[in-house]
């Protein structure tokens, strides 16, 4: 196998290998991408990552995307990865400190700040519900929910370092109201007007993450539609890291964007 360089890169909490693949070499050499994907994913047996991020050449953009989750699953957006992308290409000279690429969700913008923060300006929300119910096996609960390039219900809590998040999470994730792609869910606590929060259960990972930035956005579109926050609002992630949200004609995440190491794959990482 001939060598493929990598980088490990972390976003709040959430991990992801990036590679450069404008010039299709990790297509040929694993056609097989969602086989690809899981094997390299693996922690303690591989590189081990919450997901894989493939840059590819664009005619129009800076670059697109393809994004996966840890389980092989092609996922429409990732705010987490998004900044982790953005950091990459202008590392690597592929694009400079504003760059545009493309994602299944649409058309994505980002700035690399002189702290290296990146702030990421996502498409618009859509399927905005609040406050309705859903029934579980023994009970009946209220969510709210919104996509912000990927699907989220959202959930209130007085203690979210109480919250059942795997337990509930799953049931709430392949529930028949979100069928069939299912959804991420959110469990959010107020804290204040300008603070919030947040753990993830996240759809393909399938269990709880350290952040998920997609979900933070999530909060922050529906703690202002229910007046409870302003435009721009703290999310404190489960990984410890704070992610800021800006909700106003656009909606925008900012926060670290960091290289880990860069690396090169061996045959055995995905045997």
């Amino acid at each position: 196998m001939e060598s493929l360089q990598f980088f490990k890169m972390s976003a709040s909490g959430n991990d992801f290998i990036v590679m450069d693949n404008r010039d299709g070499s990790v297509d040929a050499m694993f056609p097989d991408t969602a086989g690809f994907v899981q094997k390299v994913c693996r922690r303690c047996h591989s590189v081990g990552a919450d997901g894989l991020i493939l840059i590819e050449k664009s005619d129009s953009l800076d670059f697109t995307w393809r994004f996966y989750n840890a389980d092989g699953s092609e996922a429409e957006m990732c705010g987490n990865g998004g900044r982790c992308a953005a950091r990459f290409a202008y590392i690597q000279g592929i694009a400079g400190e504003r760059i545009t690429f493309g994602t299944l969700a649409g058309t994505m913008k980002a700035e690399i700040r002189p702290d290296k923060k990146v702030k990421l300006q996502l498409t618009r929300p859509v399927d905005l519900k609040l406050d309705y119910p859903i029934q579980l096996d023994t009970k009946e609960i209220f969510v709210s929910s919104v996509d912000t390039g990927v699907p989220h219900a959202v959930l209130f809590t007085d203690h979210v370092d109480m919250a059942p998040v795997v337990e509930l999470g799953r049931m709430i994730r392949f529930h028949k109201s979100f069928s069939p792609k299912g959804t991420n869910v959110d469990f959010v606590q107020v804290v204040d007007r300008d603070n919030a929060q947040i753990r993830t259960y996240e759809r393909g990972v399938e269990g709880e993450t350290f952040a998920c930035g997609t979900g933070a956005v999530a909060a922050g579109v529906i703690l202002r539609e229910k007046g409870l926050t302003g435009e721009t609002v703290n999310i404190w992630t489960k990984g410890g890291e704070v992610v800021r949200v800006y909700v106003n004609e656009d909606v925008y995440l900012e926060g670290s964007a960091r290289v880990i190491y860069a690396g090169t794959l061996w045959p055995e990482a995905v045997e």
